[in-house]
């Protein structure tokens, strides 16, 4: 009789074709004394995603469980990570999308080794490299603390997006439901996971570096997404949203850390719309004033070389390649 795993490990793939056999392998490659389930999602992938999954799923069929769409979800609103996280059979669900992998053996033992001798911990998360598509090259690292520790409900708030890896997450699930209205709503699946699972529980940081995740990959969600000027004006506003629809599930206990991360994509939006003196003053100079001043350089090379920034950044990548 099959035994009920403790482990979810859940993937979400879209073109990630050549990079999901380096993720799944990195999870077969995790040493456990417990069972675990890969749940590998393909959102109706037009590269040789379905391909290399199958070829996976034939070789461990007990182990790997994917699911594939004949018909992009994605793009008609649907949260797609709902489709493994409604079916993970694990106590514990680790996070790692198909572009990303994991680089320590023991990283889910370790995590979990934690989080059972924490029950009050809702999710731990850990240091990561940001590396350069297949070259593997790292660029730098998320490393929020220098030491283990909880991050506060407002550490995650005030910290976005950036604070901590998505492939570093392992939650409970059955703390971190994933019902809350603005986690529902929200445009991003990372960032208010975090913040869920703080209102929920403890959020723990391991500081190891077990995984990796990879930047300037066409297929992935900032590419996709945050491409054109426009795109990036909408999500401001989407954030925005998300911000004051958390303010209302907390009944406003964290209005504080919620204003100021408004306040950091109200500045963002600003920029964008060229409206820079008023970004500089008032309510907004402290957000300038904090983003240091190698930001504030190229937030001004970007303002009166508008095309000069994304001329730099293609070179940057074709040279570190």
């Amino acid at each position: 009789m099959p035994t009920t795993p403790m482990v979810s490990i859940v993937c979400t793939s879209y073109n990630h074709g050549d990079y999901l056999a380096e993720a799944i392998n990195s999870f077969l490659m995790q040493k456990t004394d417990f069972e675990v389930e890969i749940l590998i999602y393909d959102d109706a992938s037009t590269d040789h995603s379905p391909r290399v999954i199958k070829q996976y799923e034939n070789q461990y069929p007990t182990l790997i469980k994917p699911i594939y769409q004949t018909q992009n979800q994605y793009s008609k609103g649907v949260r797609v990570e709902l489709f493994n996280h409604n079916r993970a059979a694990g106590k514990y669900i680790a996070v790692c999308e198909g572009d990303d992998y994991w680089t320590d053996p023991y990283k889910l033992q370790k995590q979990v080794d934690y989080m059972e001798a924490h029950p009050a911990c809702s999710m731990t998360v850990h240091a990561a490299d940001r590396v350069l598509s297949d070259k593997k090259k790292v660029l730098s690292t998320v490393r929020p603390e220098r030491r283990n520790t909880i991050l506060s409900v407002e550490r995650v708030i005030e910290g976005g997006g950036d604070l901590v890896a998505t492939n570093t997450m392992v939650y409970s699930k059955e703390k971190v439901q994933l019902l809350a209205p603005f986690y529902l709503n929200a445009v991003v699946g990372d960032y208010p996971l975090v913040i869920l699972a703080a209102l929920r529980g403890t959020v723990d940081y391991l500081d190891e570096n077990m995984s990796a995740y990879r930047v300037g990959i066409e297929s992935s969600w900032t590419e996709r997404e945050l491409a054109t000027s426009m795109k990036r004006i909408n999500h401001y506003h989407d954030m925005e949203k998300m911000f004051d629809e958390i303010n209302e599930y907390t009944n406003y206990r964290y209005n504080n850390a919620l204003t100021k991360a408004k306040r950091g994509y109200q500045f963002s939006l600003l920029w964008e719309q060229g409206k820079f003196n008023e970004a500089k003053r008032g309510e907004y100079r402290e957000v300038y004033l904090e983003l240091g001043k190698k930001r504030r350089v190229l937030l001004e090379v970007k303002r009166f070389f508008p095309n000069l920034t994304d001329s730099i950044r293609k070179v940057r990548w074709k040279l570190i390649q």
